[in-house]
This record gives C-alpha cells, structure tokens and sequence, in this order.
C-alpha cells in the first residue's frame, strides 16, 4: 500500500518561509517520483517541483524556479518543497504524488498515489 502525506502547511504572512514534508512509504525505491502540485480555488492543479527517487534529478514548474526547492531524504523516505519569499497568491493546497518511472512529471494525470493535501495560506 503506497502512502503520501503531506504536513508543513499553515497560515503564514508574505515574505515568510516554510517547508513542507511529505512522508512517502509502501513505494517500490527504483526508479519512481515524487512531485508537489498546488490547486488554488478555482483554478486547475499546477505542477510545482518533482525529485527523483534514485538520482535526485529536479525538475520545477516554468514560474516556480527561484522560490522554490525541492529535495529528499532517501534514509526517512521524505521529500521537502521549501518555499521562499511566500506571496499571497502561493495560496493553495499543496499536494505529493508519486509517478512510476518514465512518464512526464509535469503531468498530474500520469501520477498514480497522491496525498491528502495540506493548506497554505499567505496573507499579504
């Protein structure tokens, strides 16, 4: 049984800082994905960062270099997306996925476990 879940989210003013967790486990450790994706209200789930499991490759959505880091701890089997700078319209759930090895990280459709969640509000 694969399992994601995520934690780190919270209230936070602009400009603060914060990292979110995400606490895979049940995942085969070849080869696969971990990605972070946000859905704001109204608006479709956007690809943030995803990390390798193996090799560590980062890939990050078009606007989210600069601010955003992601990273892992194969030993506690956790991926980090660290946020910088936080703007009010970073407002969103943040969500970890796992995507088995090959497929397009940038795609949520092609993620096969997700999480539950967890909220991020920036007030400005």
């Amino acid at each position: 049984q694969v399992q994601l879940v995520e934690s780190g989210g919270g209230l936070v003013q602009a400009g603060d800082s914060l990292r979110l967790s995400c606490a895979v486990s049940g995942r085969s450790y070849l080869g696969f994905a971990v990605g972070w994706f946000r859905q704001a209200p109204r608006k479709e789930r956007e690809f943030v960062a995803a990390i390798t499991w193996s090799s560590g490759t980062t890939y990050y959505g078009d606007s989210m270099r600069g601010r955003f880091t992601v990273s892992r701890d194969n030993d506690k089997k956790y991926v980090y997306l660290q946020v910088d700078s936080l703007k009010p319209e970073d407002t969103a759930v943040y969500y970890c996925a796992s995507a088995p090895p090959g497929v397009s990280l940038r795609r949520a459709g092609l993620y096969d476990y997700w999480g539950q969640g967890t909220q991020v509000t920036v007030s400005s």
